[in-house]
């Protein structure tokens, strides 16, 4: 859907937000365009897909594309893939977000740093820096980083605090081309619910089973129906092991149980309306390392 003409001068444009796992893309994104569109967690390697979120000011509409954190610890087909969704995403965008986490740069950091392309304009962005309590090490730290590659600018920021947000957007719209809006302007993302919906059983699984479940466990929603304001929601978590799947499941049901509840909420606030949700837990062993397995689970 394009929207209706804007002026002359509107901006718009692509904007990859990259960075090793766990920097806070995701977050980034979600505050940036005012929703969750991209889920969260500790556990790295939470983002699998390339998620677009979209802001539209009366001025300009910033596309955003949270990338999944470029992987390094495992080399099966789903890693391959991933990795493959960052450097494509690299290429095709105007403006790249290098996000890294404020006095840490480590080995991770440098390898999606060799990955930026050196024809794109690249924003340095040094999250969660409401962390570092002493604030005179910011400046040598930012300095040392700025002098590995030529950034476009270098913006402190805090995603969790909504601190410098603003400053980081003036200096991305100074990058994006020329064009009319792509998307409309109540469009927050080119996603679908139904993908969405996934996405969000897939983050309170991790939220809930933590560091106990590989990360190599996914979601597939089997059916997605739409009755007036009420979604019919039914899913399936996908585990490698039958030992896994009573970890999702938990004493009785509880985990779950909570898995669900907290699901439905987070859909039912996205999108608008009352959602009922059903969850079953199955065992598929060795998907993660199946390129056609990968497809048939929405991976690029």
């Amino acid at each position: 859907m394009t929207a209706t003409k804007m002026p002359d001068n509107f901006r718009c444009g692509y904007i990859a937000i990259v960075g090793r796992p766990n920097v806070g893309k995701s977050t980034l994104m979600n505050v940036l365009i005012g929703a969750k569109v991209s889920i969260t967690s500790r556990k790295a390697q939470t983002t699998r897909h390339r998620i677009t979120g979209i802001q539209t000011v009366p001025d300009a509409q910033f596309i955003y594309v949270d990338t999944p954190g470029f992987q390094t610890r495992h080399s099966n087909a789903l890693n391959k893939t991933l990795n493959k969704t960052v450097t494509n995403t690299l290429i095709s965008s105007d403006v790249i977000l290098y996000v890294i986490e404020a006095g840490t740069f480590g080995p991770a950091d440098q390898q999606v740093m060799d990955l930026l392309p050196k024809e794109v304009p690249c924003i340095l962005v040094i999250n969660k820096s409401d962390r570092v309590k002493d604030k005179a090490v910011l400046l040598p730290f930012a300095q040392k980083v700025a002098a590995m590659r030529d950034f476009a600018a270098i913006v402190p920021v805090s995603a969790k605090l909504h601190f410098q947000l603003e400053g980081l957007q003036s200096e991305i719209k100074r990058f994006l081309p020329e064009n009319q809006p792509i998307f409309g302007s109540d469009d927050i993302t080119d996603r679908s619910e139904k993908f969405l919906a996934s996405e969000i059983v897939r983050e309170k699984l991790f939220r809930f089973v933590g560091e106990e479940l590989p990360y190599t466990s996914t979601v597939l929603i089997e059916k997605f129906e739409q009755e007036g304001d009420l979604r019919r929601v039914f899913a399936a978590i996908l585990v490698e092991r039958d030992t896994h799947k009573s970890m999702v499941i938990g004493n009785k049901g509880a985990r779950l149980k909570d898995i669900s509840t907290q699901s439905r909420l987070d859909m039912e606030k996205l999108f608008g309306g009352p959602v009922y949700l059903e969850i079953w837990v199955k065992v598929k062993s060795g998907w993660a390392d199946n390129e056609a397995g990968l497809r048939a689970y929405g991976y690029e």
